[in-house]
């Protein structure tokens, strides 16, 4: 039996996947590997600046657990490998050159086995599609998750719909999942919006109906209904065109060359769905469509997106925006205060309540909680099944100084430093 689908979120920035026509096939000339925001990739380099490299083929990997490697996003020529202190990586650039190869991996016993499928998700860069909740980062080498959460459901303004992304692929995703549910002793979920899913197949997943508003459909609501994260309770949560790259590398050992893109943002002529190579240059990829003027682009919505050069691995959605689009909004209570002792305080109102989830969040105790750094307090309210994203549109609604967002990451950082990780 299905879940009830929880009805909060609010409509001004409903989600509605971007109406397009077709999916369109872009490739960049350049394309780069770079960190999540917030990751430090302490990396061994695999090949050189001007090595000709295969799509597919691993180019770096990680010092603390060489297990997992991150591979070329496209076939080219590596132009520059760049570090921070600590052989931290900024970013590797690549230059497409034609009719490069792809690398084969031998995938042979992978679907049946968990350990041979973790060694080949490891080996061939697709560990990185997977983030382990709480702390939000890629999954320790040999981490065991106590439930999955594929999302096939995306509610940030201007998404495309996941399920469009796989429609084609339904054999694809059904072998995906069937392998990634060897990877867990407990549950694996499927998320999905109104679309109509792929058969499961044998997996044994089970379905969940994301509510139509923002945020229902982030993963950070649903795991908090349904299976909440704890330190000793890692919970993963995965891209549904993710578990179909999975399904089409163990069938015919091969990455897939693209990934799909939503391309949207008030300084574009009309918004887009790309298939782009992963790491695409993101300046590149929109130039065609930009309006004349000064603009930014982003990875992810205008709610939550970040300054970028390059797509990033978990990436599926650029925005690009007119300059200065995103100052802070004036809010007539943030301004009366705006003397006051900091953090400053946030009225919980009918908005701010539907932004966190509605009835599925104690949304009152929580931002007490986060306002007043109560760590204790606010992990026993679920926090550590959310992440940044999931806090973007209360950040929206109450103009929070400082966001709610960054305090959410403090008291992230803060348990994730008492747990003893890295």
């Amino acid at each position: 039996m299905n879940a009830p689908v929880f009805q909060a979120g609010l409509p001004l920035v409903s989600g509605r996947a971007v109406e397009v026509s077709g999916i369109a096939d872009e490739l960049t000339e350049e394309a780069g590997l770079t960190p999540e925001p917030g990751e430090g990739l302490r990396v061994q380099e695999l090949v050189e600046t001007d090595d000709l490299v295969r799509q597919g083929q691993p180019v770096l990997r990680l010092r603390a657990a060489p297990e997992i490697v991150l591979t070329a996003p496209m076939g080219g020529r590596v132009a520059s490998i760049q570090f921070r202190p600590g052989h931290r990586l900024v970013q590797l650039v690549l230059f497409r050159e034609d009719g490069a190869d792809r690398e084969q991996f031998a995938t042979d016993g992978a679907e049946a086995d968990p350990v041979k499928l973790r060694q080949l998700m490891q080996g061939a860069g697709l560990w990185r599609a997977l983030r382990s909740r709480p702390f939000g980062h890629m999954p320790h080498h040999d981490e065991a998750p106590t439930a999955i959460f594929v999302m096939a459901a995306d509610t940030r303004p201007g998404a495309a719909d996941p399920i469009q992304m796989i429609t084609g692929r339904e054999e694809d995703f059904s072998r995906g999942l069937m392998a990634l549910s060897g990877l867990t002793e407990g549950p694996i979920f499927v998320v999905a919006g109104q679309g109509a899913l792929p058969d499961f197949g044998t997996s044994g997943a089970k379905l969940i109906h994301a509510g139509k508003l923002h945020p229902m459909g982030m993963a950070g609501m649903i795991i908090h209904q349904h299976f909440p994260a704890r330190p000793d309770r890692r919970v993963w949560d995965i891209h549904a065109e993710d578990v179909a790259d999975l399904g089409a590398l163990l069938l015919g050992g091969l990455l897939p060359a693209t990934k799909t893109l939503s391309l949207t943002g008030a300084a574009l002529r009309e918004p887009k769905l790309l298939r782009c190579q992963p790491g695409a240059d993101l300046r590149g990829l929109s130039q065609p469509w930009v309006k004349p003027g000064l603009h930014e682009v982003l990875t992810g919505s205008p709610l939550d997106g970040k300054a970028a050069h390059w797509l990033g691995t978990r990436d599926r959605q650029a925005s690009i925006l007119p300059v200065g689009a995103r100052k802070p909004r004036k809010h007539w209570f943030q301004a009366a205060l705006a003397t006051a002792a900091r953090p400053l305080p946030i009225i919980p109102t009918a908005a701010l309540i539907q932004a966190m989830g509605g009835r599925a969040m104690p949304v009152a105790a929580l931002i007490r909680a986060l306002g007043a750094g109560d760590g204790e307090t606010a992990v026993r309210l679920g926090v550590l099944s959310l992440l940044e994203e999931d806090m973007a549109l209360a950040d929206y609604v109450s103009a929070a100084d400082p966001p709610l967002s960054h305090q959410l990451r403090e008291i992230l950082d803060r348990v994730k430093a008492e747990e003893g990780e890295a």
